[in-house]
């Protein structure tokens, strides 16, 4: 099978920072899915795990995490699908990745596609959906649901991949403000497109922003990116006894100027269950089935900005790249081998 993987950590520049590659059809184990892979996107993750996880000598490691395609062999002990049903998730960090025309992965980690979504739109969608989802529901605590002073949520890095999710979440399932920082024009318009509530600059100091569309302190901040660059502006934009959830990876993080205001930290890392095989791992493919019935009805979209062609190590190269520079917004997708 056709396959896109790399032999070294290498820049995105350097001409075999990604390889083509042909490798062996996988074969399903118990729970696995095989799945024959139609469209698959692009993430951050993809982009640090080239950078810094080295495969064994000699070996290539195949990267990728969103997926769609359809189900082309179960193993014995599958019970939630079946050959021939369209399927999308986010795979994990302990298995190959997604950048292959044939895929293994736990069924208990898989929902099935939107109907009323293509294989593309449907790619760009599963790994931010879960990271959004867990880090606003299961993280920072918020219930669905639309009471009245439900409180302001401050997304930091509204225009990336699950920022857009988070604020389709938060608007449309909850009663929260939904506030997003973004700097262009174009991720402006993006985030309102959305459901932002507001966006505000993450050039400037977040108080200060807050305060010019009148809301004095936000009870709940979504850290999605420049954390240690941003630090000092959550503390002072954060309510008493607020929530702090992050998902990127600060360099170091200090969270003592915290303390005065009794605010809980939270890590979001959406590879948990699966990375630990933890007892409720089977919360992926409920939340995804859920997130497939929202997108059915309505209710969220799919966030695919940009089609990047078929899947080889020259679009994947580029796409790399496009994410590395911080100017994406949404997702970028492709589709085909």
């Amino acid at each position: 099978m056709k396959a896109v993987g790399y032999y070294r950590n290498a820049p995105i520049t350097v001409d075999d920072a990604l390889v083509d590659l042909e490798l062996p059809r996988p074969q399903p184990g118990a729970r696995d899915l095989l799945v024959a892979v139609r469209a698959v996107s692009v993430n951050p993750v993809d982009t640090k795990q080239r950078k810094g996880a080295a495969p064994p000598a000699g070996e290539a490691r195949v990267l990728g995490f969103d997926a769609t395609g359809i189900v082309e062999a179960v193993g014995p002990e599958v019970t939630l699908f079946r050959p021939g049903e369209a399927v999308f998730y986010a795979g994990t960090l302990i298995r190959p990745g997604t950048n292959a025309e044939y895929h293994l992965v736990d069924e208990r980690i898989v929902g099935h596609k939107p109907a009323s979504l293509s294989f593309a739109q449907a790619a760009a969608m599963p790994l931010t959906s879960i990271t959004a989802w867990e880090l606003l529901f299961d993280r920072l605590g918020v219930r669905p649901g639309k009471p009245a002073n439900a409180g302001s949520l401050l997304i930091v890095g509204g225009a990336g991949g699950v920022g857009s999710m988070l604020i389709q979440l938060a608007r449309r399932l909850t009663g929260l403000t939904v506030i997003a920082t973004a700097s262009r024009l174009e991720t402006r318009e993006w985030c309102l497109g959305l459901g932002a509530h507001h966006v505000i600059d993450h050039r400037r100091p977040f108080a200060e922003e807050l305060r010019r569309i009148g809301i004095p302190a936000v009870e709940y901040v979504a850290g999605l990116n420049a954390t240690d660059q941003h630090f000092a502006s959550i503390v002072e934009a954060l309510a008493p006894q607020g929530h702090f959830a992050l998902i990127d990876d600060p360099a170091t993080f200090d969270i003592r100027p915290l303390k005065r205001k009794s605010v809980a930290v939270h890590w979001e890392f959406m590879f948990t269950r699966s990375m630990f095989a933890t007892a409720d791992v089977i919360a992926q493919h409920n939340l995804l089935e859920e997130v497939s019935a929202l997108v059915d009805a309505g209710v969220l979209r799919s966030t695919l900005s940009e089609h990047g062609g078929a899947v080889n190590a020259a679009t994947l190269k580029r796409a790399h790249a496009l994410v590395e520079s911080g100017k994406a917004k949404g997702k970028i997708v492709l589709e085909g081998f």
